[in-house]
């Protein structure tokens, strides 16, 4: 009856176009998961997001679940989730992808899921990692661990998304680093993130965890971005 009495003078609405929801939906309204722009990227070894790290860093794999396109229906999640507090949608989206990834067939299976991290200034500033409950979704539903203590955020930087391509590069350059022991060595490491962009923060990530002896590297992302 309380649950009824709070839908009832405060409804749930979708994450992407803010319709009332129905008994059945949870964050996403039917239209919304029917429209949602899948890339399939992890049909496609060779996929735009792989290329985007070609002679850059070596990576195992890379792919997004779905096209971000301004003023889409993508955007507004990612907007929701990153600025709004709406957590549940990052869980949604890995509960969803994590079905595709285990489709992959791997020389070595994933290890251990590590967020793109915020530095701890972002971290206040925000309450919370964007790209937290995604990657426990899949690390989740992987079967394997999710790790925030390895890969941390040493210099602060403001917000990516409005610089250019050389101002990216330009700001991304040595503000990660790596603490491991060796029971941290030899193992696969999926990077999550939001947004792939110009993939300049997480060729970053990489560098950094690449420095642990044995690592190899994979990254996984909600959505791509044309840049």
């Amino acid at each position: 009856m309380f649950n009824y009495i709070i839908n009832l003078f405060f409804p749930k609405v979708c994450a992407g176009c803010h319709t009332i929801l129905i008994t059945a939906e949870t964050v996403l309204c039917t239209n919304c998961r029917h429209e949602m722009p899948l890339t399939q990227y992890h049909l496609d070894p060779k996929n735009e997001a792989v290329k985007k790290f070609y002679g850059k860093i070596a990576i195992e794999h890379a792919s997004a679940l779905l096209y971000f396109t301004k003023k889409g229906i993508v955007q507004e999640l990612i907007h929701n989730l990153k600025y709004k507090g709406h957590e549940e949608i990052g869980t949604v989206l890995g509960n969803w992808y994590v079905e595709d990834l285990k489709e992959l067939v791997l020389e070595t299976p994933f290890d251990i899921v590590i967020p793109v991290p915020l530095h701890p200034k972002k971290f206040k500033e925000r309450g919370y990692n964007q790209v937290t409950t995604f990657g426990l979704a899949v690390a989740e539903g992987l079967n394997i661990s999710y790790n925030t203590n390895i890969l941390y955020r040493k210099k602060y930087s403001k917000t990516q998304s409005k610089k250019n391509l050389a101002g990216r590069s330009d700001n991304i350059d040595n503000i990660f680093d790596v603490t491991f022991t060796e029971e941290n060595q030899r193992k696969h490491f999926l990077i999550v993130d939001d947004v792939l962009t110009t993939g300049a923060t997480l060729e970053a990530c990489s560098r950094a965890l690449l420095k642990i002896p044995g690592a190899k590297i994979s990254i996984v992302c909600m959505a791509m971005a044309n840049s």
